[in-house]
């Protein structure tokens, strides 16, 4: 009943930006947290970066300095603006929401995009 749809990955050079994006549609009365989660290949998925409605932001510390993380709660879009890009950084980058679908927030689960490659040459 909800949807998270990327967009921005790609390939890039070694110190070059790039800038994710994920809208989130269907049944929803609010989203608290939206963040980023990446998963390099034979490595665990990591968080990269979260913030609040309110405002309130937590990164990783790989990525500290490198990348800003924002969203629109009014598009109930997250961005993912990542600076100074390294091989390492080289992974499919996830979206996730934690979603409130009624009006009392005991009904909220979390939801995940279906993952936008982001691959770092050197």
């Amino acid at each position: 009943q909800v949807q998270l749809v990327e967009s921005g990955g790609g390939l890039v050079q070694a110190g070059g930006s790039l800038r994710l994006s994920c809208a989130a549609s269907g049944r929803i009365y609010s989203i608290n947290v939206m963040g980023w989660y990446r998963q390099a290949p034979g490595k665990q998925r990591e968080l990269v970066a979260v913030t609040t409605s309110g405002g309130s932001t937590n990164y990783a510390d790989s990525v500290k300095g490198r990348f800003t993380i924002s969203r629109d709660n009014a598009k109930n879009t997250v961005y993912l603006h990542m600076n100074s890009l390294k091989p390492e950084d080289t992974a499919v980058y996830f979206c996730n929401a934690d979603v409130q679908y009624y009006t009392d927030s005991y009904y909220r689960r979390s939801y995940w995009g279906q993952g936008t490659q982001v691959t770092v040459s050197s």
